[in-house]
Protein backbone atom coordinates (compact mmCIF):
# COMPACT_ATOMS: atom_id res chain seq x y z
CA UNK A 1 0.00 0.00 0.00
CA UNK A 2 2.85 2.37 0.78
CA UNK A 3 4.50 1.69 -2.58
CA UNK A 4 1.56 3.07 -4.60
CA UNK A 5 0.62 6.39 -3.15
CA UNK A 6 -2.49 7.39 -5.08
CA UNK A 7 -4.93 10.22 -4.51
CA UNK A 8 -3.99 12.64 -1.83
CA UNK A 9 -5.17 15.56 0.10
CA UNK A 10 -3.86 18.23 2.21
CA UNK A 11 -2.77 20.23 4.97
CA UNK A 12 -2.55 21.48 8.56
CA UNK A 13 -4.85 22.42 11.43
CA UNK A 14 -5.55 24.94 14.19
CA UNK A 15 -4.99 24.04 17.83
CA UNK A 16 -7.59 24.46 20.53
CA UNK A 17 -7.71 28.16 21.39
CA UNK A 18 -6.26 28.95 24.78
CA UNK A 19 -4.83 25.45 25.32
CA UNK A 20 -2.57 25.17 28.33
CA UNK A 21 -0.50 22.43 26.71
CA UNK A 22 3.28 23.07 26.69
CA UNK A 23 4.72 24.60 23.53
CA UNK A 24 6.71 22.00 21.56
CA UNK A 25 10.39 22.60 20.92
CA UNK A 26 11.88 22.13 17.46
CA UNK A 27 13.90 18.93 17.25
CA UNK A 28 17.23 19.17 15.45
CA UNK A 29 16.62 18.43 11.79
CA UNK A 30 12.96 17.68 12.53
CA UNK A 31 13.89 14.00 12.40
CA UNK A 32 11.03 11.55 12.95
CA UNK A 33 10.98 9.55 16.19
CA UNK A 34 12.15 5.97 16.07
CA UNK A 35 9.33 4.67 18.27
CA UNK A 36 6.19 3.03 16.91
CA UNK A 37 3.37 5.14 15.50
CA UNK A 38 -0.17 3.80 15.21
CA UNK A 39 -3.18 5.38 13.54
CA UNK A 40 -6.72 4.09 13.92
CA UNK A 41 -9.74 5.22 11.91
CA UNK A 42 -12.21 6.38 14.57
CA UNK A 43 -15.10 7.44 12.32
CA UNK A 44 -15.82 7.68 8.60
CA UNK A 45 -18.75 9.73 7.30
CA UNK A 46 -19.81 11.08 3.93
CA UNK A 47 -21.32 10.27 0.56
CA UNK A 48 -17.90 9.39 -0.87
CA UNK A 49 -16.84 6.87 1.76
CA UNK A 50 -18.94 4.27 3.50
CA UNK A 51 -17.96 3.05 6.99
CA UNK A 52 -15.28 0.42 6.58
CA UNK A 53 -14.14 1.80 3.22
CA UNK A 54 -11.03 3.60 4.53
CA UNK A 55 -7.79 2.16 5.91
CA UNK A 56 -4.53 3.71 7.15
CA UNK A 57 -0.88 2.65 6.83
CA UNK A 58 2.29 4.25 8.25
CA UNK A 59 5.47 4.76 6.23
CA UNK A 60 8.35 2.65 7.65
CA UNK A 61 10.44 5.78 8.31
CA UNK A 62 7.59 7.55 10.19
CA UNK A 63 7.63 10.46 7.75
CA UNK A 64 4.16 9.94 6.27
CA UNK A 65 0.92 8.03 6.44
CA UNK A 66 -1.51 6.87 3.78
CA UNK A 67 -5.30 6.80 3.85
CA UNK A 68 -6.70 4.30 1.35
CA UNK A 69 -10.31 4.48 0.13
CA UNK A 70 -12.19 1.80 -1.77
CA UNK A 71 -14.56 4.25 -3.48
CA UNK A 72 -14.67 8.00 -4.05
CA UNK A 73 -16.09 9.43 -7.29
CA UNK A 74 -18.25 12.39 -8.31
CA UNK A 75 -19.95 12.62 -11.71
CA UNK A 76 -22.43 14.73 -13.66
CA UNK A 77 -24.12 14.73 -17.05
CA UNK A 78 -25.65 11.85 -18.96
CA UNK A 79 -27.77 9.65 -16.69
CA UNK A 80 -26.13 10.91 -13.49
CA UNK A 81 -28.30 11.83 -10.52
CA UNK A 82 -28.04 15.37 -9.11
CA UNK A 83 -26.62 13.94 -5.87
CA UNK A 84 -23.76 12.29 -7.81
CA UNK A 85 -22.18 15.66 -8.63
CA UNK A 86 -20.81 16.25 -5.13
CA UNK A 87 -19.14 13.66 -2.91
CA UNK A 88 -17.45 14.25 0.41
CA UNK A 89 -15.65 12.25 3.06
CA UNK A 90 -14.79 13.15 6.65
CA UNK A 91 -12.44 10.87 8.55
CA UNK A 92 -11.41 11.16 12.20
CA UNK A 93 -8.03 9.55 12.91
CA UNK A 94 -6.69 8.59 16.31
CA UNK A 95 -2.94 9.17 15.98
CA UNK A 96 -0.65 7.67 18.65
CA UNK A 97 2.91 8.98 18.56
CA UNK A 98 5.94 8.11 20.75
CA UNK A 99 5.95 9.81 24.14
CA UNK A 100 7.69 13.18 24.13
CA UNK A 101 6.83 14.05 20.52
CA UNK A 102 4.12 15.90 18.66
CA UNK A 103 3.33 16.28 14.98
CA UNK A 104 1.88 18.56 12.32
CA UNK A 105 0.92 17.81 8.72
CA UNK A 106 3.47 19.57 6.52
CA UNK A 107 2.26 18.46 3.11
CA UNK A 108 -0.42 16.35 1.49
CA UNK A 109 -0.26 14.92 -2.02
CA UNK A 110 -3.30 14.05 -4.11
CA UNK A 111 -3.64 11.98 -7.25
CA UNK A 112 -6.63 10.64 -9.12
CA UNK A 113 -8.28 10.44 -12.50
CA UNK A 114 -10.71 12.80 -14.23
CA UNK A 115 -12.74 12.58 -17.42
CA UNK A 116 -14.32 15.97 -18.10
CA UNK A 117 -16.24 16.77 -21.27
CA UNK A 118 -15.67 20.15 -22.99
CA UNK A 119 -17.29 22.79 -20.79
CA UNK A 120 -17.37 20.61 -17.66
CA UNK A 121 -15.40 21.51 -14.53
CA UNK A 122 -14.04 19.50 -11.62
CA UNK A 123 -13.09 20.55 -8.09
CA UNK A 124 -11.09 18.88 -5.34
CA UNK A 125 -10.80 20.59 -1.96
CA UNK A 126 -9.83 19.68 1.59
CA UNK A 127 -9.74 21.08 5.11
CA UNK A 128 -8.17 19.66 8.26
CA UNK A 129 -8.31 20.23 11.99
CA UNK A 130 -7.55 18.71 15.35
CA UNK A 131 -10.49 17.77 17.55
CA UNK A 132 -11.78 20.82 19.42
CA UNK A 133 -10.34 23.36 16.98
CA UNK A 134 -11.58 25.29 13.98
CA UNK A 135 -11.23 23.79 10.51
CA UNK A 136 -8.54 25.32 8.32
CA UNK A 137 -9.45 27.29 5.22
CA UNK A 138 -10.08 24.75 2.50
CA UNK A 139 -7.50 24.48 -0.25
CA UNK A 140 -9.11 24.22 -3.69
CA UNK A 141 -7.90 22.77 -6.97
CA UNK A 142 -9.98 23.14 -10.14
CA UNK A 143 -9.88 21.33 -13.48
CA UNK A 144 -11.54 22.18 -16.79
CA UNK A 145 -12.67 20.00 -19.68
CA UNK A 146 -11.80 18.67 -22.10
CA UNK A 147 -9.73 16.59 -19.66
CA UNK A 148 -9.18 12.84 -19.73
CA UNK A 149 -6.11 11.80 -17.77
CA UNK A 150 -4.59 11.45 -14.30
CA UNK A 151 -4.52 14.51 -12.05
CA UNK A 152 -2.14 15.32 -9.22
CA UNK A 153 -1.94 18.19 -6.73
CA UNK A 154 0.08 19.01 -3.62
CA UNK A 155 -0.65 21.34 -0.69
CA UNK A 156 2.27 22.45 1.45
CA UNK A 157 2.37 24.50 4.66
CA UNK A 158 5.29 26.84 5.37
CA UNK A 159 7.46 25.86 8.32
CA UNK A 160 6.54 28.96 10.33
CA UNK A 161 2.83 28.28 9.72
CA UNK A 162 2.78 24.65 10.87
CA UNK A 163 0.34 23.93 13.69
CA UNK A 164 1.16 21.02 15.98
CA UNK A 165 -1.03 18.75 18.06
CA UNK A 166 -0.98 19.72 21.76
CA UNK A 167 1.82 17.98 23.66
CA UNK A 168 0.59 15.32 26.05
CA UNK A 169 -3.01 15.44 24.77
CA UNK A 170 -4.82 12.95 22.57
CA UNK A 171 -7.01 14.61 19.94
CA UNK A 172 -8.51 13.18 16.77
CA UNK A 173 -7.08 14.52 13.53
CA UNK A 174 -9.99 15.21 11.18
CA UNK A 175 -9.74 15.08 7.39
CA UNK A 176 -12.56 16.65 5.40
CA UNK A 177 -12.33 16.26 1.61
CA UNK A 178 -14.70 16.92 -1.27
CA UNK A 179 -15.01 16.22 -5.00
CA UNK A 180 -17.39 18.12 -7.31
CA UNK A 181 -18.24 17.99 -11.00
CA UNK A 182 -20.20 20.72 -12.79
CA UNK A 183 -21.45 19.75 -16.25
CA UNK A 184 -24.05 22.48 -16.77
CA UNK A 185 -22.00 24.03 -19.59
CA UNK A 186 -21.21 20.69 -21.23
CA UNK A 187 -23.24 18.64 -23.73
CA UNK A 188 -26.13 17.09 -21.72
CA UNK A 189 -25.48 13.58 -23.04
CA UNK A 190 -21.83 13.59 -21.98
CA UNK A 191 -20.93 12.08 -18.62
CA UNK A 192 -18.06 13.71 -16.71
CA UNK A 193 -16.46 12.39 -13.56
CA UNK A 194 -13.63 13.03 -11.14
CA UNK A 195 -12.21 10.37 -8.87
CA UNK A 196 -9.59 9.96 -6.20
CA UNK A 197 -8.38 6.69 -7.65
CA UNK A 198 -5.36 4.66 -8.71
CA UNK A 199 -4.58 1.84 -11.12
CA UNK A 200 -5.53 -0.83 -8.60
CA UNK A 201 -8.88 0.81 -7.87
CA UNK A 202 -7.94 2.19 -4.46
CA UNK A 203 -7.30 5.71 -3.28
CA UNK A 204 -4.17 6.48 -1.33
CA UNK A 205 -3.92 9.82 0.39
CA UNK A 206 -0.38 10.58 1.51
CA UNK A 207 0.19 12.96 4.41
CA UNK A 208 3.72 14.08 5.35
CA UNK A 209 4.53 14.51 9.04
CA UNK A 210 6.57 17.30 10.57
CA UNK A 211 7.93 16.39 14.03
CA UNK A 212 8.85 18.32 17.15
CA UNK A 213 10.05 17.22 20.56
CA UNK A 214 7.87 18.17 23.53
CA UNK A 215 9.45 19.75 26.62
CA UNK A 216 9.94 17.66 29.72
CA UNK A 217 7.00 17.63 32.17
CA UNK A 218 6.87 20.83 34.24
CA UNK A 219 8.75 22.87 31.62
CA UNK A 220 7.32 25.22 29.00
Amino acid sequence: MLSTFGAAAAAAALLLAGSAAPTPMARVGDEPPTGKITIDVATVNGSGCRPGSAAVAIAPDNTAFTVTYSEYLAQAGGDSKPTDARKNCQIALNVHVPQGFTYAIARADYRGYASLAPGAKGLEQAGYYFQGSQETNRKRHTFSGPYDTNWQTSDETDIDALVYAPCGEQRYFNINTELRVDATAAKPSATSFMAMDSTDGSINTLYHFAWKECPAPGKK
